[in-house]
């Protein structure tokens, strides 16, 4: 299996090579020459752990790992970090599956990927002989950066640097990450949104002056962001495990098909539901859901990418965001696998802020449905849930939850769906608690956390707990144009 340059069909690299070097030289994202189709039927699958199902599905996108390379990996990223034996359960509340996917040490999604991606990208690192520091640069809009923070602190041979905006996460999401240990940590918050942070770090890997400065200093960078395949691949397994633990409750038939529902931001979370399709694995819709941020939903139901709006701060900031990222790697496959066409797309997205696809393009689309939930819609279907359930999601999972209502509604389509939950409740507690009664609109973080805990009869996370008395250790706030300065001092070039 080799990887391709969205950008560039000559740019060509072994899986891990691919893993390491984050983003293409040319910007691109790499993508598989083709997406594999799963060679075990489903209903063996069905029989497997989740660590079973990862070797299954990774193996034929890591084509260059050996089989005990692959299973240790996986091995040391599954492991106690996550507080539950399935590592991702489904869990039914209102006739809807919803596979929570924040079972690990940071309560959010991103460590589903975030885990194995430091065992990844050592074991790549040893298999094309790289001498130098592995530098992680990458962007958060507020989970991402403390999910790699906890999977590459103090991993020897690596250094990681994360940039978050320092008014556009929640309080425990910014405390997860100023609290982090590790001597090769910095986090750095930025006066300015996470479109801003994002662009300033693929500024710095196409930077070719600054990539000559750092090898001179025995340094390369590598992204953790979800443009790194290592970051997508791992994403792909949770959708064909869930399919298969759907099939083992009865849920759905050997053969039927099921619905997936994902809060998306930058579309690489929903854009592994679409790989996972491709392998084989019987998904109908791909439903989209977006916040008060809706370029998405624009963009589906228009053909259209326009960025050119107000970025609107929203009770689920890891959503936050104007320019997806891992849409590329779609618009690349819609235009045919046209490394050209797509290149020009993106070159009109940079110098105008938009772009048009094709109507040919629109129609390979059919497959999803994008919709958005409002910040009023988001937290009403909190509190209906809870009434109705006693269940309690997260104000991500609640843009999923209120845009399906809005799927089902309009196509009365009533095919059984999974939900992907992304976060923890208690990553929001102050949103969640206000959106079940206003009467807690007031109170101090950690009382909302405690009442929570009895309001849900669900034991408060390690990674809060750990966070109540931790004290502060980073605290480096940049402008803009200040981040490459900042990595450099960090890293002393």
């Amino acid at each position: 299996m080799l990887y391709v340059s969205t950008r560039n069909d000559n740019e060509k690299a072994s899986p891990s090579q691919a893993i390491l070097k984050g983003l293409a030289e040319d910007g691109g994202l790499f993508v598989p020459e083709q997406i594999p189709v799963l060679d075990i039927p489903v209903e063996k699958l069905a029989e497997m752990t989740y660590q079973e199902t990862a070797y299954e599905v990774m193996k034929l996108f890591l084509t260059d790992f050996t089989e005990e390379e692959l299973k240790t990996c996986i091995r040391n990223a599954y492991d106690e970090k996550f507080d539950t034996e399935e590592i991702a359960p489904l869990v039914k509340a209102q006739d809807v599956n919803y596979l929570e996917l924040f079972h690990g040490a940071t309560i959010a999604f991103k460590d589903m990927a975030l885990s194995i991606l430091p065992h990844l990208m050592i074991t790549s690192a040893r298999k094309n002989q790289v001498k130098n520091d592995i530098v992680i640069l990458t962007a958060t809009s507020g989970d991402t950066g403390k999910a790699a923070l906890a999977g590459f602190a103090d991993v020897e041979g690596t250094k990681i640097i994360v940039f978050y905006p320092k008014d556009g996460v929640s309080p425990v999401q910014q405390k997860q990450m100023v609290t982090q240990k590790g001597d090769n940590t910095l986090v750095v918050g930025i006066n300015g949104n996470f479109d801003q942070a994002q662009t300033g770090v693929k500024q710095m890997f196409s930077d070719k002056e600054l990539g000559k400065l750092m090898k001179e200093s025995g340094y390369q960078f590598s992204s953790a962001n979800s443009i790194n395949i290592g970051r997508l691949v791992p994403q792909i397994v949770y959708y064909v495990y869930a399919c298969a633990r759907m099939i083992k409750s009865g849920e759905i038939k050997n053969g039927e098909s099921m619905n997936v529902v994902v809060p998306t931001g930058n579309f690489g979370n929903i854009l592994a539901a679409f790989y996972a399709k491709n392998m084989g694995i019987p998904v109908g819709k791909l439903i989209c859901a977006s916040n008060e941020n809706k370029v998405l939903y624009d963009f589906f139901r228009t053909g259209t990418y326009d960025r050119n709006r107000e970025f609107i701060l929203t009770s689920s900031p890891s959503m936050d965001i104007l320019i997806s990222s891992n849409l590329e790697r779609l618009i690349y496959r819609i235009a045919g696998n046209d490394a050209e066409k797509n290149s020009s797309l993106m070159k009109e997205l940079q110098e105008s802020g938009t772009y048009e696809i094709t109507e040919e393009m629109k129609e390979r689309l059919s497959v999803f449905y994008g919709n958005y939930a409002s910040e009023p819609e988001t937290a009403a279907v909190i509190r209906e849930i809870y009434q109705e359930t006693g269940y309690i999601i997260d104000t991500h999972t609640a843009v999923a939850a209120a845009v399906y209502q809005k799927y089902k509604s309009e196509t009365g389509d009533d095919t059984k769906a999974v939900i992907a939950s992304t976060a923890s409740p208690y990553k929001f507690a102050r949103s969640v608690m206000t959106a079940i009664d206003r009467k807690y609109e007031n109170r101090p973080d950690f009382e909302l956390i405690d009442e929570l805990e009895t309001i849900s009869g669900v034991k408060v996370p390690q990674a809060i707990e750990d966070i109540r008395t931790a004290p502060v250790r980073h605290k480096t706030v940049c402008e803009v144009e200040e981040m490459q300065s900042v990595v450099k001092k960090f890293l002393n070039i």
